[in-house]
Order: C-alpha cells, then sequence, then structure tokens
C-alpha cells in the first residue's frame, strides 16, 4: 500500500512540473490590406548607410529607398538618439517579393503612406532579424 502511494505521489509531482504552455494571446501581425492593395503596418524602422528596414513582430522588410522613406526618417529624427535607433512606426504600402539574387529579406515594402510616428520605448530592446538563406 505505501509503495502504490508513493507512486501515485511521484506521478502527481511529475505531472504537476510538466512543462505547460502558456495559453497567452499571441498578437497578430498588423497587416491589413485594403482595397488599394496596400498593407498597414505596425513596427520599428530604421534608416542607415543607404539600407532602410522596417521590423514587425513577425517578420523583417527591407525599405524601397524613395522620397516617402526619406520623408519618414526625417519625422524619425526627432526620437532618435543615435543614427541606429529604431524608432516605432506606423505605415500603409505596397509588400513586394526580393528579386531573385539579390541579398536582404524575402520581402520589401514601399510606403505609401505614414500613419504614425511614436517615441520609442527606452526598455525595449532593439534586434533585427536576420534573412534565413
Amino acid at each position: 500500500m505505501k509503495k502504490l502511494l508513493i507512486l501515485f505521489l511521484l506521478v502527481t509531482s511529475f505531472y504537476s512540473c510538466k512543462n505547460d504552455t502558456k495559453n497567452e494571446a499571441i498578437e497578430p501581425e498588423t497587416e491589413v490590406t485594403d482595397t488599394k492593395g496596400l498593407t498597414l503596418l505596425k513596427g520599428d524602422f530604421v534608416y542607415y548607410a543607404d539600407a532602410a528596414v522596417l521590423q514587425t513582430k513577425h517578420e523583417v522588410y527591407g525599405v524601397v529607398i524613395d522620397k516617402k522613406m526619406h520623408e519618414l526618417d526625417e519625422q524619425t529624427k526627432t526620437y532618435k538618439k543615435a543614427e541606429t535607433d529604431m524608432i516605432p512606426v506606423e505605415i500603409k504600402g505596397k509588400i513586394i517579393q526580393k528579386p531573385e539574387g539579390e541579398e536582404g529579406w524575402p520581402f520589401r515594402i514601399e510606403i505609401k503612406e505614414i500613419i504614425n510616428v511614436s517615441k520609442p520605448d527606452p526598455n525595449k530592446e532593439e534586434i533585427i532579424l536576420g534573412a534565413d538563406k
């Protein structure tokens, strides 16, 4: 009887110590495509040394360098302490697949509309995810 009780306690303690996956709701990517084919994206933007990047929660996009990108860069400068600081932005743009044989992230975003530029969270770590090759 004691062996059965000890076995029951061991099984119960192992069962209660298992790695439970948290039932946290994963915040979905804010990608809503409108009738004009534009996608709403929220993420962190940086332009440095002729390269522009938008990092969302689930994807990293190369940003097409054009007049709108330079306009966004000007708006982010008020919040930058260093040239490499990433600034939270909300934009609408057209997602374009990267051409074969080019380096960089699989998708690019051509900015069509700047919706919001906000002050970065000082406690957030800035990490740019690498492209899978």
